[in-house]
Formats: structure tokens, C-alpha cells, sequence
């Protein structure tokens, strides 16, 4: 039977993370246009193309065959799936969360979800795990933060406001384009990562920013070992100092001003709190050591006569600091994002147009744009009434060390005892660090429920895990709060096999739970798609914009949202008046040395900017550093099996880049198949050979499905190019115990066994299917408590 789609064989408007577009289904081909309106649409959209039934989907509820036998056999990437009919499967379900929660309470719940599932903002997986926990239970041990940016949206309030204030309402695009002289671009703001915007975005607008700044004269500076992470249309200077080094340069700018009198001494006695303290640990006073450019230059690599020269470039014209999100996921990382607001703060050009300090300006398609002047539909989530909580990247030490205390931001915590994790839209296989690690601690809890899409590597570690749509495959609105348009996501084409949106599943297992009208209230999905609109088409009619009924929204297929004025935010008013608008920071001004940390006597995180050089450093057996980005051609992991996505491979494999001379030295040329390792584990990746990298540096994305070579014991090699099982599973310090995923130290050589074959988008073939009769007295359930220290 041919498949259709719902809008009659025609183009329907869509959206994604990653851009805007429309798509055309015909049973067979999936056929996708960019907006026309987009001037540098992604091309990650491509990978839609032959997703909606590659052969990765999961189309039934499948459960793992051990669990169902109440072996306590340990979960593996290889393990058996026992295929079963909806009804079953949610009765299972349904008595296993009774029975976890009768017996342990709420608190034993973890309610693990990423939102970067869907960009409509109905099917958003998170809120939709979250509000279901919360209306059943009563609540769910959380996580806090991000894997992208966990240092810096704890340390910034304390230093200058909240993370959204620095990060999305501050310097724009169109104020860089206009009046910024230059740019200090620390870890870069590569286009690829711009391209993406939670909830969407319909105009890809940084490159051509760039460019028009180039043009007028900005002068741009890409600090990073890859010299691609500013794009040619900015004609940047490349600085590829050491990795990690960052705040010893930042240190002997600050250095090089203070010695030159270049530093703006009246905005930091009206604007700042404690620049005396910290200018005594610049000159060296108490520790023996001035942190001047000759001292900057030992530690970066960079000539002390350069450092000097960038010092006076800054100190003359407008200019802006930046920070990107790579240079805090790493150990010490709240450093560089509160030194780089420290070194503007010297320049005294925190809120002036185009001027200043913008945290992560180019790091996500929201940064650098306008607010709108109106709300975005928004799923109520509901009220969590479990206090326990976790920072998102301490999800294995809370399986493995459960009641355990931790330091975070200030407290002392212990982590939870989770009976049952419970995960919908996210792959922590993909975030999380040392993947081996993670395998342990994934063994732990009773009990692993995923929803997914396709048999991704938490997939393969779960227990039950339902089918999920993808977002082509039903209705939603794709919205965010930065981007000038509502997006009608309409249904493409219906779901491969028996796959259900989350909603769908969530209501049903409300049903059994007794909670069904709590949760849906009373509200199919297309009645609460016309709910949530309603909040954003009431606010444009109260303002007397443009606000048809669902009805004309949908057949239009979008609505613009007009913008607040770019009018800098909240550091534009506290420049021009202190007193009346003081900054959200304990003292109301820029805090240089903060007295709340120093409380806090954190020798990782002092009570003000300071070189902390990483613990994980090159040696002889391990001599290059890895950098594991954010990739280029897909979201994360997302649509790894995609056509974009598999364009870039080489013989299937994930992409590591090598410095010609590193590449020399191990007798590897283009193409070859490489073992990347180090004592945690080990993966195969294709070499290109490229002096975009540093020397000592290898690049080696982020995203490439987990793979990992069968009967491989404790740290089985991955074959397909996953570097989290490389990277150190750490917080970033005491603090704010951020990821440190970005960069580790490695060492990397020629393989030179047999190539094994690619299994990560192969399907977990199903045994028989079978029947369940669950009940919500069943003992000690469906599966024996595993426990790993």
C-alpha cells in the first residue's frame, strides 16, 4: 500500500533544529526544499532525506529478554529483544513504574531527557517525560544545566547576570556588522555550530554578518587549534595557541593593558567589584609570579611581542570579547568564561553596541539575534515535587556511587539511589563521557525505559524501549524565542510500524495509571496544539499584530513574530545607570573577585580568574590532544545514518582530522583506517591529513553512533568513531561539575588488523514474540537489582 502524506501528495511546511524547510512524501522518496527565505540554509537537512524507513527505525515495542526473565544477566550492546504488542508492553510498563515507585517512592526515578528531540514545541520529548512524571508520581530526580555549557550557566550569575542575559539578549549580529572594530574570538564561532537553534531557525544569518563586518573593517581573531572555526568570510587572523591555554593568554592581555595603561580604570571602579584583589594576583604580588606576556607566552606558544600587539589591537576601537561553549566543557572551565568577561571589563566596553563581552555569541543559532515581543507556545510541565537533583554530566557517579556526597555551587549533595531510569529524547551514549564508564553505570538501576526513534546505542541498553515517531511523522509548532517566525511542522508522512509520538504513550500509560485526565486534560493533540497557540496569538491581538485562528495558521503554514528593539539588554542599562539597574550578582555590579565563591574554598575554583592548567596533559605515550566538537553534519548524534552524515565518512567511518607533520611522524596518509587511544579505551577512525588542525592536536567529532567490537571485554574498541570513549568523566571543578568532554590526550596510530564490519545502524533482531502478564504485585518486579562500584 503506497503511504501518503496528509496535506494530498503536496508540500508540507516543516521545521527543524537546524533550519526551516518543506517536504514531500510519496510512499517512497522523501523530497526536502530549504525556505526559500533562509540565505545560508543547513545542508544538514539532507539527512531527512532517507530517514523516515532506514532500516535503524524501531517499529514495535520490543523488551530485553533478560529482563523479562529476571536473570540480573548484565545489559549488553548485543542483547536479546523480545517483540511485543502495545497493550502489553504499556501494561508492563505501567505495573513496573507502580511498583518502583510503591516501593522506593519517587525519588528512586530518574527522569533523564535531552531536548534537542523535535524543535515543535508539543512533541517535545522533555517536557513531555517530565509532565508525565510529574502528574503520575508526584515528581522525578532531575538534571540540571547542559552537557554544551554546565560551567558557564553556573558561573556567570555570579560574576555578571543570568546565562540566557549574556548569552541571547546582549550583542547582536547586525551590532557587529555595524560597529565592531574587533573580535576576540576565544574557541572561534564556527558556522556549523550557528546552524542550530533549539526550536528552530529560519534564517541562517552569521556568515553573511561576518562578512559585512570583514568588509567595513573588523578585525576578527580565531584563538583556537582549528583554524575553520571562524568562517573565510570573516578573513580572521588564526592564533593557535596550545589547547587549555586560554586564560594564561587572557592573563597577559590583562597584563599587557595594566603595564601600558590601557585598561579602563573609571568603568571598573563604578562598574566592577574587586579588581584590587585580582590586579594583586595579575602583578604576582602574593604568589611570586606577574602573569605578564612573557610569562602568557611560555604557557600559549604565542610570542610575548604578539601578545603585546593583540593588547593595544583591543585597547583601540570597539571591541568584543567572546567565549565560545568549547572552552568551559573542560576540566577548570568556569576559568576562561570568567576571565573573558574580566578582560572586557578592563577594556570598559560591557554595553556598548557591538562592543563588550557576549558569552557563546555564534555557539547556537539564538545567539546574536533579537528577542520577540511575544511568548512562544510552551508544554506545561507541572510541579516537581522531589527535591534531589543531579548536574546533567554526573549521571554515571549517581549510578555507581548512590548516597555518596558531592560539592556543587556551593553544597553539599548526595547522589540518589535509582531503581528506574526512565529516557525520552535524548542519548546519553552520545553526551556522556567515557562511554565504558557509562556502560557500568548503566547496569545498575532495576529497571531502563527509552522512548527512540531508532536503535541507538542507549536503545541497545535499555530494557523496554517504545518506538517513537519521528518529527516528519505528526503534527507540532515549531517556535523559539529568538526567531521571528511560528512554523506549522505538518505531518509528512505516517509512522514506520507501530510507532507512537510521546504524548501518545505517556496518555496511555496515564490511563492505566489513573491519571489520565490530569495529564491530557481532556485534550487530544490537535487540541492542544490549538492551546498552546492560543497564548502567543492572544499576546500579538493584545498588541495589534497580525493573530489568526489556528485554523488560517495552519493553512498559511507560518506567522511572523515581531522582535523587541535591539536595544542591548541588561548590560546596556546597567551602563548607563549602575544604581537603577543593578546586575543580578550579589553586589549588583560586575563581580571580578566574587567573596560568595571564595566562601565556597574551592581550590578548583578560587574567588577569582586563575590559571589552572589541566591535570590531563600530553606525555610520550599519549602525545596528541584530542578535540571532540560538535560535528558538522548532523545534530549530535542525531541522523547519524543519514545522507549528509554518511557523505562525510570514509569507508563508513567517522573523520579524524591530523596535522600534516603529526600525520608524517606516524606514517599515515589520507584515508588510511586509524586506532585513536588512550587508557580508557580505543576507537578506528579515517585519517585526513589537513593544517586546519594545530600541530599536536587531532579533531575528531563528536556524534558517530557507538559501536563497539563484539566480545571486546571491559573497553571494547569502537569501530565506528565515537571519541566519548576517550574522554574523561570528570566534572569541570567543584562548582558547577560541568562536562569536560571536549578534549583529552591520546595517541593515535596506524591500524593494522582486519577492518571490522559497521554494526552501529544494524536493527537488535527480535526473539519471538511472547505474552506478558504483568502485575503491579510482581514481587521484585522484572528485574534483579544490579549494583557495580
Amino acid at each position: 500500500m503506497t503511504e501518503t502524506n496528509d496535506m494530498n501528495d503536496g508540500w508540507s511546511t516543516h521545521s527543524s533544529h537546524w533550519g526551516a524547510f518543506s517536504a514531500r512524501w510519496d510512499g517512497r522518496a522523501l523530497e526536502v526544499e530549504p525556505d526559500a527565505g533562509d540565505p545560508a540554509p543547513s545542508p544538514i537537512l539532507e539527512n531527512f532525506t532517507d530517514a523516515l524507513r532506514h532500516k535503524a527505525r524501531i517499529e514495535r515495542p520490543m523488551v530485553r529478554q533478560s529482563w523479562l526473565d529476571k536473570t540480573g544477566a548484565e545489559r549488553t550492546f548485543d542483547g536479546a529483544f523480545v517483540e511485543l504488542p502495545w497493550d502489553e508492553a504499556l501494561d508492563l510498563l505501567a505495573a513496573e513504574l507502580s511498583r518502583v515507585h510503591a516501593g522506593y517512592g519517587a525519588a528512586a526515578i530518574f527522569g533523564g531527557s535531552y531536548g534537542w528531540a523535535s524543535a515543535g514545541r508539543f512533541h517535545h520529548a522533555q517536557s513531555q517525560i517530565h509532565r508525565f512524571l510529574n502528574v503520575a508520581f508526584g515528581g522525578y530526580v532531575r538534571s540540571v544545566n547542559s552537557y554544551s555549557a554546565g560551567a558557564s550557566a553556573v558561573i556567570l550569575p555570579h560574576v555578571l547576570g543570568s546565562f540566557e542575559a549574556l548569552s541571547r539578549r546582549n550583542v547582536t549580529w547586525e551590532q557587529v556588522s555595524e560597529h565592531t572594530d574587533t573580535v576576540l574570538a576565544f574557541g572561534g564561532m564556527a558556522l556549523k555550530n550557528s546552524m542550530v537553534a533549539s526550536g528552530g531557525i529560519s534564517r541562517h544569518v552569521e556568515r553573511d554578518a561576518m562578512q559585512k563586518a570583514a568588509q567595513r573593517g573588523t578585525r576578527f581573531y580565531c584563538i583556537s587549534p582549528l583554524r575553520d572555526d571562524l568562517p573565510e568570510q570573516a578573513s580572521a587572523t588564526w592564533l593557535p595557541i596550545r589547547v587549555g591555554t586560554d586564560v594564561a593568554l587572557m592573563l597577559g592581555l590583562a597584563h599587557s593593558l595594566v603595564a601600558e595603561n590601557l585598561h579602563d580604570r573609571d568603568f571598573l571602579a563604578r562598574y566592577c567589584t574587586g579588581y584590587e584583589i585580582f590586579e594583586r594576583y595579575l602583578q604576582g604580588l602574593d604568589d611570586g609570579q606577574p602573569k605578564h606576556a612573557g610569562w602568557a607566552s611560555g604557557i600559549t606558544g604565542m610570542a610575548a611581542a604578539e601578545i603585546v600587539a593583540l593588547a593595544r589591537q583591543a585597547a583601540r576601537g570597539r571591541t568584543l570579547v567572546t567565549v565560545s561553549h568549547s572552552l568551559q566543557r573542560a576540566q577548570y572551565g568556569e576559568q576562561p568564561v570568567w576571565m573573558g568577561a574580566v578582560l572586557a571589563a578592563m577594556l570598559g566596553q560591557i554595553g556598548l553596541p557591538g562592543g563588550g563581552y557576549n558569552y557563546a555569541l555564534g555557539a547556537l543559532g539564538h545567539t546574536g539575534r533579537q528577542v520577540n515581543a511575544v511568548p512562544i507556545p510552551t508544554m506545561p510541565q507541572g510541579r516537581n515535587g522531589v527535591e534531589e537533583f543531579i548536574p546533567v554530566a554526573r549521571i554515571s557517579d549517581m549510578l555507581l556511587h548512590p548516597g555518596q556526597p558531592f560539592e556543587y555551587n556551593g553544597r553539599t549533595l548526595r547522589y540518589p539511589d535509582i531503581k528506574l531510569v526512565y529516557w525520552a529524547g535524548g542519548n546519553p551514549f552520545h553526551h556522556h563521557q567515557d562511554i565504558n564508564r557509562l556502560r557500568r553505570a548503566f547496569n545498575v538501576p532495576q529497571t531502563i525505559v527509552v522512548h527512540e526513534t531508532a536503535w541507538t546505542a542507549s536503545a541497545r541498553f535499555a530494557d523496554i524501549v517504545l518506538p517513537a515517531t519521528m518529527t516528519l511523522e505528526r503534527d507540532d509548532i515549531g517556535a523559539a524565542a529568538t526567531d521571528p517566525r511560528l512554523i506549522a511542522m505538518r505531518k509528512v508522512a505516517p509512522p514506520v510500524g507501530e510507532a507512537r509520538d510521546d504524548f501518545e504513550i505517556f496518555a496511555a500509560l496515564a490511563r492505566r495509571l489513573g491519571v489520565e485526565q490530569a495529564y491530557t486534560e481532556g485534550r487530544d493533540s490537535r487540541q492542544w496544539l490549538e492551546h498552546l497557540y492560543e497564548t502567543t496569538r492572544a499576546a500579538l491581538e493584545a498588541k495589534g499584530w497580525d493573530a489568526p485562528a489556528f485554523d488560517e495558521f495552519w493553512r498559511r503554514g507560518e506567522l511572523a513574530l515581531p522582535s523587541e528593539p535591539d536595544d542591548g539588554g541588561l548590560l546596556r542599562a546597567f551602563r548607563d545607570d549602575p544604581d537603577a539597574h543593578k546586575l543580578p550578582t550579589p553586589s549588583g555590579l560586575i563581580e571580578i573577585f566574587s567573596s560568595t565563591i571564595a566562601s565556597f574554598d574551592y581550590a578548583d575554583c578560587p574567588g577569582h580568574p586563575t590559571w589552572l592548567p589541566a591535570t590531563d596533559q600530553p606525555t610520550p605515550r599519549h602525545s596528541l590532544t584530542l578535540i571532540a566538537n560538535q560535528p558538522a553534519t548532523r545534530l549530535h548524534s542525531q541522523l547519524d545514518f543519514g545522507r549528509y552524515s554518511q557523505s562525510s565518512k570514509i569507508a563508513g567511518r567517522e573523520v579524524v582530522r591530523l596535522n600534516p607533520a603529526d600525520a608524517q611522524s606516524r606514517g599515515i596518509v589520507a584515508g588510511d583506517i586509524v586506532r585513536i587511544f588512550n587508557d580508557r579505551g580505543a576507537c578506528l577512525a579515517a585519517a585526513a591529513i589537513s593544517d586546519a588542525a594545530a600541530a599536536g592536536v587531532i579533531h575528531l567529532p563528536t556524534g558517530a553512533w557507538y559501536d563497539p567490537l563484539p566480545d571486546g571485554g571491559d573497553r571494547p574498541l569502537c569501530v565506528h568513531g565515537n571519541p566519548n570513549v576517550l574522554t574523561r568523566d570528570i566534572g569541570t571543578s567543584r562548582l558547577a561539575q560541568g562536562c569536560t568532554g571536549q578534549v583529552t590526550v591520546v595517541e593515535c596510530e596506524k591500524y593494522a588488523g582486519p577492518i571490522p564490519p559497521i554494526r552501529a545502524f544494524d536493527p537488535s533482531a527480535p526473539v519471538k514474540r511472547r505474552r506478558v502478564t504483568p502485575s503491579p504485585a510482581d514481587g521484585d518486579g522484572a528485574a534483579t537489582e544490579r549494583r557495580q562500584a
